[in-house]
């Protein structure tokens, strides 16, 4: 019998491997200032394209008095206790009901964090009869929550119908076998690549198939839709949404998240999840904060439109100079080049110290191997003096990619591992 400790010490896997060389610069890196377009990072000014603050709420003065008054009259504490034994409020209720107004819902259930209450909802909705269908390229928190079902699982190919009837197919034969039923998962706004998922394509299976469909909208609330109210307004099937979820952390740029659906729905999974029926009550410093920006979303359309006003321009910007932002539809804006985990690294840097600009790199295992990924996420509080920046540094680092220069400077990273 071997030591647990073995394997993690001897494999420390595909990202932390590159630990020593990575951290506190390429992962774990230490932006400091008010969250805003231009932030410091390692003590340089840097145009920051790595805050999922889409609205440029985090930073308002109207945002932080709200946030501040309610810090001073309930502290990080109150309410105290888990919502059924002692942490449920007047104000937990009036959250609830203004979220499931605005996404046009019956009713809604507060959750602490995204991550936590997705898993939760999924462990909640199926039993070990049931069978799930979800796309293949679905957030990691869908993933958790699909490993711990007890029934059958199947995946279809990203945003792919004919994939997901197929499935469907075999879906429906299982659940007749078992006498449970199916629950589709897929994401409105996909946070890598910037797609929409199909929920058009998938609702109009429901002709065909008899299913629930469950999306996660993390990306697409408040920045999709006439009103804001996510990816499934924005296509029109915001009613065929069985069971909706979105979080704070992106639009609402907060902590906490919520999921929506018809009232005997929310009552089920009020009384059966795990991670909100055994966890301390959402603070109320995040509830009175949660209204006052659910508040601004509602009264403030112009902040969407500043907000759309800069992804056209940068995406548009992107393209026009050649570069590939695949199939993105909303505002995640992806930029694919080709090259070695060690070349990104030398990329990165060089955008970072000599051109001032700071976006999230993305490579293998969440893409395969030889693509790099810059991740960019626009805000209302861009400016075209920032984009017009970064668009020139890109053209720079293109050509520095193509002619070798990186391969060179990162030679020694890739000898020392083994690359």
């Amino acid at each position: 019998m071997r030591d647990l400790f073995d394997r993690i010490i001897e494999n420390k896997g595909p990202l932390g491997k590159w630990a020593s060389q990575a951290e506190g610069y390429f992962v774990f890196p230490k932006l400091e200032g008010p969250i805003s377009n231009r932030m410091k990072f390692q003590g340089k000014d840097v145009i920051t394209w790595s805050i999922n603050d889409y609205l440029g709420l985090a930073n308002l003065p109207e945002i932080k008095k709200v946030d501040g008054e309610a810090a001073m009259e309930h502290g990080a504490a109150y309410p105290m206790g888990a919502r059924m034994m002692s942490g449920h409020t007047d104000l937990h209720e009036q959250l609830q009901n203004e979220l499931a107004e605005f996404v046009n819902k019956d009713a809604a259930y507060l959750l602490n964090f995204g991550y936590q209450g997705f898993m939760s909802v999924i462990d909640a909705l199926v039993s070990k009869d049931d069978i799930i269908v979800y796309d293949v390229d679905c957030h990691a928190c869908i993933i958790d929550g699909v490993r711990l079902h007890m029934g059958k699982r199947f995946t279809f190919k990203h945003n792919d119908p004919d994939s997901l009837e197929k499935n469907l197919e075999r879906a429906t034969k299982l659940a007749n076998e078992t006498g449970g039923g199916i629950l589709v998962i897929s994401e409105g706004v996909f946070g890598m690549r910037g797609e929409q998922g199909i929920l058009k394509e998938i609702v109009a299976l429901k002709k065909k198939f008899q299913f629930r469909l469950l999306v996660d909208d993390a990306h697409g609330f408040g920045t999709l839709g006439k009103t804001g109210a996510g990816a499934g307004e924005e296509q029109g099937v915001q009613d065929e949404i069985d069971v909706y979820l979105a979080t704070f952390a992106k639009s609402m740029a907060s902590i906490g998240a919520f999921v929506a659906a018809d009232k005997e729905i929310i009552e089920y999974l009020k009384y059966n999840l795990r991670s909100q029926m055994f966890a301390k009550s959402l603070p109320m410093l995040y509830v009175k904060g949660a209204l006052k920006r659910l508040d601004m979303l509602r009264t403030m359309p112009e902040l969407k439109a500043k907000l759309w006003e800069n992804v056209n321009a940068l995406q548009n910007g992107l393209k026009e100079r050649g570069f590939d932002i695949g199939t993105t539809t909303s505002c995640v804006t992806p930029v694919y080049l080709n090259g070695s985990i060690p070349e990104a690294m030398a990329l990165v840097k060089d955008l970072r110290e000599n051109h001032g600009i700071f976006c999230s790199i993305v490579v293998y295992p969440v893409i395969p191997k030889g693509l790099i990924l810059l991740r960019l996420i626009p805000t209302a509080t861009h400016t075209m003096k920032d984009i017009e920046e970064t668009l020139d540094a890109f053209s720079s680092i293109r050509e520095r990619l193509q002619n070798g220069t990186y391969k060179r400077l990162s030679a020694a990273v890739a000898a020392a591992m083994g690359e």
